[in-house]
């Protein structure tokens, strides 16, 4: 029977396209997709639950959804994701509206549990989402299960999914921009990090699929391809394969109606100078570095464990800004790890100055069961954490601040996103070194927004800076399409 679909994507670029991929098995079984749980007949909430926030951002959307199935808005409840690969049991135990709970592993089986033909068992003995074993309302913190229970899959096989170019996609994202996985899973063991637990070991995509799926996109108009996995330049050494992402990149390269590719999530220890080369001499490779290094201090990177120190990381970035001229530079860091003394902060600070970012996000760390660092003493107040996180962001802020006025007057290379929101006369663009949604952007004035189109390219003139912000406005020529 047709149903109407709706869904609701939480988390990182990653868990979108595993959204897109729902969507599009449910169209390709005859199903319709809608824009709002009460236009629906089924609502899918794809969950996170990478940390703290994400864990209670999406428990009270799933929470909302119950209440508009119980008061009738739609009749079948599916709630997917990391949230749903790390409590499956608890979730169906506590949150009796919810209909069938699909892991990370079954994105496959969306079509069955929206037809009422997949679902999971409650266990006979379930763990407590919430605290005192009383459900919250909507909006209320979530806490997680008591510290003893810290098996976040017990029992179960590690995920091994992993779409294809074959596999069909409902594009959520702009029409000129799409986000391609190259891989699923993870290797590391990073002490703070859970998604190893829920995505599986490391696994890579070929380079055929992932170029004929770049291909069907540019063909849907798609102009920026944004590859994505939770280590890109580990992409290939799955296989013993270390050429592959070299291979990957000059074959993108040569997809003509593409204007950029761009790499996120890369990782220190497998940024190799072959990559940083491809991405010099490329026509379409931006250089855009994006590289979590969590924090610069050797004794936190240790108990993080993760590679490197200040050292090393200064000689590594300084080799990037030498290989790759003009690159920009994006990082993020977390704060408050467990043991992290005000030294350690101040190195993290003096890393910042010296380094000169041009995008960087702070995190403040949170407890995760399942995780190594779950057993360290958190013994970092949570109002030192958030004054760590907000000192960090006022030095990059000013960092920014001069680096941007010293832009006026430059000549640049912009595509077009849209109106602004700020204003119907304004539009949003962004330049080679700034990704959707994560990083700032240039407001595009004293034009005519109805001449421009999304994905369009424009060269204009950078006149103002508004903090991490920039506005600019056209040269007189013709925007060209790409």
């Amino acid at each position: 029977m047709k149903q109407k679909i709706g869904l609701v994507s939480l988390g990182c670029p990653k868990n979108l396209v595993d959204s897109e991929v729902m969507l599009g098995l449910a169209k390709q079984a005859g199903h319709d997709i809608t824009a709002t749980a009460e236009g629906a007949d089924v609502v899918i909430v794809n969950t996170c639950a990478f940390i703290d926030r994400a864990k209670e951002e999406s428990v009270n959307t799933i929470l909302e959804m119950a209440e508009l199935k119980k008061a009738g808005s739609f009749s079948r409840l599916v709630v997917t994701g990391c949230l749903a690969e790390r409590y499956r049991d608890e979730l169906r135990a506590e949150i009796p509206e919810i209909d069938a709970v699909l892991g990370t592993n079954d994105v496959p089986a969306i079509v069955d549990a929206i037809d009422g033909r997949g679902s999971a068992a409650a266990p006979a003995a379930p763990l407590r989402l919430f605290r005192g074993g009383d459900r919250p309302p909507t909006g209320a913190a979530f806490r997680g299960p008591s510290a003893r229970h810290r098996s976040a899959r017990p029992d179960r096989p590690l995920p091994t999914y992993l779409y294809d170019a074959d596999t069909p996609r409902v594009r959520t994202t702009p029409r000129h921009y799409a986000y391609i996985k190259v891989a699923e899973g993870c290797d590391y063991n990073c002490s703070f990090c859970i998604i190893p637990t829920l995505r599986g070991e490391y696994r890579s995509r070929p380079v055929e699929s992932i170029v004929r799926e770049a291909r069907s996109l540019a063909d849907q108009g798609v102009r920026e391809l944004l590859l994505i996995s939770q280590d890109t330049t580990f992409y290939g050494l799955d296989r013993g394969d270390r050429d592959a992402l070299v291979r990957l990149l000059r074959a993108l390269d040569a997809v003509e109606d593409l204007r950029r590719v761009r790499l996120l999530y890369l990782y220190p220890t497998t940024l190799t100078d072959d990559v940083l080369d491809t991405m010099a001499n490329s026509r379409r490779v931006c250089r855009y570095v994006d590289l979590p290094l969590q924090h610069s201090a050797g004794e936190v990177l240790r108990r993080m464990r993760r590679p490197g120190h200040r050292a090393s990381y200064e000689r590594l970035l300084a080799r990037v800004r030498d290989r790759v001229p003009g690159v920009a530079l994006r990082t993020t860091f977390i704060v408050g790890f467990p043991g992290e003394t005000d030294a350690d902060f101040d190195d993290l600070c003096a890393f910042v100055e010296t380094v000169k970012f041009d995008h960087v996000g702070v995190f403040t760390y949170s407890h995760e069961e399942g995780t190594a660092a779950c057993d360290l003493d958190d013994d970092v107040p949570e109002a030192v954490k958030r004054e760590r996180q907000a000192h960090l962001m006022r030095l990059q802020r000013a960092l920014v601040e001069r680096r941007n006025a010293g832009r006026i007057g430059e000549q640049v290379s912009l595509i077009v996103d849209g109106p602004s929101a700020q204003h119907e006369l304004v539009l949003q663009a962004r330049l080679d070194s700034q990704a959707p949604e994560i990083d700032p952007v240039v407001y595009l004035t004293d034009c005519d927004p109805s001449t421009y189109r999304p994905g369009d390219h424009v060269e204009a003139e950078i006149v103002e800076a508004r903090e991490y912000d920039l506005v600019a406005r056209p040269l007189p020529t013709k925007p060209s399409v790409c």
